[in-house]
């Protein structure tokens, strides 16, 4: 008859058990610990305190570790980082059993926000250095997520003043006390705690109130005034949006950022430049959905030298709800380059009138204008406007052309129907595995941080599995 295996809780240990003992040989935590001895923290950007006075702290690098396990075991919280350091296997292993507080986890996050877009960059080197990024096809996308603020509380100017007299009446009524004290002499000057958090509220409200002006918005909010209201399919919430550029063999994201813009039709070339930024070039075709496709945008990918593969914009695909559909529809205007016209369905010349600018991308067109409206008897099936009909053409109307016929080309087509296998399931890998859905941090700076952390996550969870097969060796092994 077999026998229960139960804990012998009197049980002693002749021979206690070394740290190096506690974990197996290929386990995360110790992958993370062989990344983390690569780094150079001064070139990064850390802050390292070198002065020998005053009491002991954690090591950065320690930190640091426990931060990268956490995000690889789906723990993002500093309070539950902190448990974590007293009941996982693999952060006590990390920690030496010295578990970190979560006030000095977040003080050391909060404080090396620029050093950790850098650590992104440097997963990134790594992985090229295994030979795990290729350089043929690179795929480009984004993904909006909710910020930490809601979009129900956003206030316009009249809403920020209100708010702005009610904490001058707060602090008038603090200073009152204060000056009350000091002429009963009741002790020392000191500003009291609640004066802290209504200044900081003040200034948060200016912040929100320069963002008011300069962003030509009617409400904001006033703790993220750079979040902005962007459409996510069936809902409209206050948003970033995440933007990846994702490697064809590997998956490895190669760039990453975060813009308050709720397009992606001008992040193109902005993040093949982080690309060749991180690798120092770009790959041989770059792919994206239509959300990126943008006359000045084509235009200055081909003008650095960046091939790129871009599906149809909606406006080409979507059904035109224009009234000038069917021969009068502006595709229907043939464009003469060499003539510097266009030529209406009758053969009728539109000649030159002026270029304009239009949109954040800063699109430029060139517009053609009929001067025979008056007399042509089409007039009225062709526009209703009393100055005749005009036609704008993009000044990167070459690049867009030989982008559509690029476009059209079936391997091309067939390359370009690989672009969702490249980076979506990265953004389904965060969202629905690692659970991370909403933005934990407020502004973009600390958004971007986070947006990086998250980036190295995924790209080190890709290094870990080719290093746990043994097909890695890292440096410090």
């Amino acid at each position: 008859m077999g026998r229960e295996i139960r804990a012998d809780y009197e049980q002693m240990l002749m021979f206690p058990p070394s740290v190096e003992q506690l974990v197996e040989e290929d386990h995360p935590a110790r992958f993370i610990r062989d990344f983390v001895e690569l780094l150079d923290f001064r070139e990064l950007g850390f802050r390292v305190p070198s002065s020998e006075v005053g009491g002991r702290f954690y090591a950065p690098a320690l930190l640091l570790e426990v931060w990268l396990y956490g995000y690889l075991s789906r723990i993002r919280s500093s309070r539950q980082l902190e448990r974590a350091c007293r009941e996982h296997m693999g952060l006590i292993w990390l920690t030496g059993g010295k578990a970190p507080d979560h006030n000095s986890l977040w003080r050391f996050l909060n404080a090396n926000r620029q050093a950790i877009c850098g650590l992104f960059k440097e997963s990134v080197n790594v992985a090229f250095k295994c030979e795990m990024v290729g350089m043929a096809v690179h795929a480009i996308d984004g993904t909006k997520m909710k910020s930490s603020s809601s979009w129900g509380k956003m206030s316009g100017a009249e809403g920020l003043e209100r708010m702005q007299e009610k904490l001058d009446r707060s602090v008038a009524d603090f200073m009152t006390e204060i000056e009350r004290q000091e002429q009963e002499e009741m002790g020392d000057y000191r500003l009291p705690l609640g004066m802290h958090s209504a200044l900081k509220r003040k200034d948060m409200i200016q912040k929100a109130f320069t963002e008011l002006e300069e962003s030509g918005l009617r409400r904001v909010h006033h703790c993220e005034p750079e979040a902005r209201l962007m459409k996510n399919r069936r809902t409209v919430e206050l948003s970033y949006n995440a933007q990846a550029v994702a490697d064809q063999e590997s998956g490895i994201i190669v760039a990453a950022d975060v813009v308050n813009e709720g397009s992606d039709n001008g992040q193109l070339v902005p993040m093949l430049d982080l690309v060749k930024e991180n690798l120092g070039s770009v790959a041989e075709e770059n792919l994206a959905d239509g959300g990126f496709f943008s006359g000045s945008q084509i235009g200055l990918a081909e003008e650095r030298g960046y091939e790129v593969l871009v599906n149809a914009p909606s406006s080409e695909t979507a059904p035109s709800q224009s009234s000038k559909t069917g021969v009068y529809h502006t595709r229907e205007f043939a464009y003469d380059e060499a003539r510097d016209c266009c030529i209406c369905p009758h053969g009728e010349e539109l000649p030159y009138l002026r270029t304009k600018v239009r949109g954040k991308n800063k699109n430029g067109f060139r517009v053609y204008r009929c001067r025979k409206h008056r007399s042509c008897p089409h007039r009225s099936k062709c526009t209703t406007s009393k100055q005749g009909r005009e036609v704008e053409i993009s000044v990167n109307h070459a690049a867009i052309e030989r982008q559509r016929a690029k476009r059209e080309d079936p391997v091309n087509k067939r390359l370009l129907s690989q672009r969702k296998a490249i980076i979506e399931p990265i953004f389904a890998w965060i969202k629905r595995h690692m659970g991370f859905r909403r933005w934990t941090v407020f502004g973009l700076e600390k958004v971007r941080a986070q947006w990086s952390l998250i980036c190295t996550t995924i790209n080190l969870r890709k290094i870990y599995k080719r290093w746990q097969s043994g097909g890695l060796r890292l440096a410090t092994q």
